[in-house]
C-alpha cells in the first residue's frame, strides 16, 4: 500500500549517525492529517484519499468548501490534497480518520513534492544556466540569450529558452531517506534538501523507486 502525508517545511539542520558523521536533514512538520473524503472506482472512476491538513475556522472558507466538511462531519481544514491508493486498500480507511507520521519509519525512502522558491524575473544565465559572452569592452554580447533561430520562420519557436519568470513551480524530489520520526511532535527528518521555502506545503509519498 502506498502511503502519503501532508506537512509543512520547518527548515534544515543536522544530526549525527551511529558513526558520528553529520547528516544534513530537512525537518517537516507532517500531520496529523484527516481523511476528508474517499474516492471509489464505482463512484469516481479511481481510488484515492482526500487528506486535510491544518485546522482552520469555518468562516475562512467559502460555502462549497464548508459543505465538504459538513457532509463528512470533519473539522474544516486549510489544505486538501488527494493521494492515489489501490482500490483494495480503501477498506482500511474511514472519513474522519487521523493519519500521523508513524505511517513512516526510520530507514524508509520517500518522494517529496513542493513549490520551489519564487525568484521573480530572471535572465537566461540564471534561469537556464546558459554561458555568458566575452566581457571585454569591444563585445556587445554579454548576458543576452543569443540567436533565436533561423531567419526563415520569422517567429520564435515554442520552448525556446529565454528570460522570464523563474521559480514558484511544482518540484518533486525522489528517494529521500527518512532519518528519524518524532511522533510526539509530528516531525519527519528527511536526509537532504526539500523544495520550497520555510512553512511551505509539502506532500510526502513512499518512494516509487
Amino acid at each position: 500500500m502506498r502511503k502519503g502525508l501532508l506537512g509543512r517545511k520547518v527548515g534544515m539542520t543536522q544530526v549525527f549517525d551511529e558513526e558520528g558523521k553529520a547528516v544534513p536533514v530537512t525537518v517537516i512538520e507532517a500531520g496529523p492529517n484527516v481523511v476528508v473524503n474517499i474516492r471509489t472506482p464505482e463512484r469516481d472512476g479511481y481510488a484515492a484519499l482526500q487528506l486535510g491538513h491544518e485546522e482552520v475556522r469555518g468562516d475562512r472558507l467559502n460555502r462549497p468548501m464548508r459543505g465538504q466538511f459538513e457532509k463528512g462531519k470533519v473539522k474544516p481544514q486549510r489544505f486538501l490534497r488527494e493521494i492515489r491508493v489501490e482500490a483494495s486498500d480503501l477498506t482500511e480507511f474511514a472519513v474522519g480518520q487521523e493519519i500521523k507520521v508513524d505511517v513512516f519509519n526510520a530507514g524508509d525512502y520517500v518522494d517529496v513534492r513542493g513549490t520551489s522558491k519564487g525568484k521573480g524575473f530572471a535572465g537566461a544565465i540564471k534561469r537556464h544556466g546558459m554561458h555568458r559572452g566575452p566581457m571585454a569592452h569591444g563585445s556587445k554580447y554579454h548576458r543576452r540569450p543569443g540567436s533565436l533561430g533561423a531567419k526563415g520562420p520569422a517567429r520564435v519557436f515554442k520552448g525556446r529558452k529565454l528570460p522570464g519568470r523563474m521559480g514558484g513551480e511544482k518540484v518533486s524530489v525522489q528517494h529521500l531517506k527518512v532519518v528519524k520520526v518524532d511522533l510526539g511532535r509530528n516531525l519527519l527528518l528527511l536526509k537532504g534538501a526539500v523544495p520550497g521555502a520555510r512553512s511551505g506545503l509539502i506532500l510526502i509519498r513512499d518512494s516509487l523507486r
